[in-house]
């Protein structure tokens, strides 16, 4: 009766904190749309900058890098780096606006930025959802829960079950 409550308990845990996906999910796709807008014109300033100089994107930033002086090089190397991100979170944006409710969870997961997911985690506010994606997160949490407590019991139970068979 006890274990059943206890198991309860866990299970309702487990539901109230895989409700928080969708709305940790909408957050972090806010800050990449904020980053993108940064890094979009971090890029569009450097091509008018190469242009200027009859450069291409990958001209200029092989210019910088070949250059003697060293902070003309970590320039170039922070530049492809810029371009780098902003090219990994243009696809996981777009993946996003393409994925369904539940597999936007899979997007999350595949391209995760870290730093983007760390801001977005000190900005969040726990949300009551209300969607269908927050109902089935809940419910696959209550469910994981609810396994999850059942089979860390699985030793003591079979202990249970087994010592009472020696003693009778």
């Amino acid at each position: 009766m006890l274990f059943r409550r206890f198991a309860l308990a866990i299970a309702f845990l487990f539901a109230g904190l895989a409700s928080q996906l969708p709305e940790f999910t909408q957050q972090y796709r806010q800050r990449i749309g904020g980053a993108l807008d940064e890094l979009n014109a971090i890029v569009t300033q450097f091509d008018a900058e190469t242009a200027g100089l009859s450069l291409d994107r990958e001209g200029g930033i092989a210019r910088l890098k070949q250059n003697t002086d060293v902070l003309a090089q970590q320039r170039g190397t922070s530049m492809a780096g810029t371009i780098a991100r902003q090219n990994k979170l243009e696809r996981q944006k777009r993946s996003f606006e393409t994925a369904g409710p539940l597999s936007q969870y899979a997007v999350l997961a595949e391209d995760f930025d870290s730093g983007i997911a760390r801001q977005a985690y000190a900005d969040y506010q726990p949300a009551f959802p209300v969607t269908t994606a927050g109902f089935a997160s809940a419910a696959v949490g209550f469910v994981l829960g609810w396994l999850t407590t059942h089979l860390a019991a699985l030793p003591l139970r079979r202990r249970r079950v087994t010592g009472t068979a020696i003693s009778t």
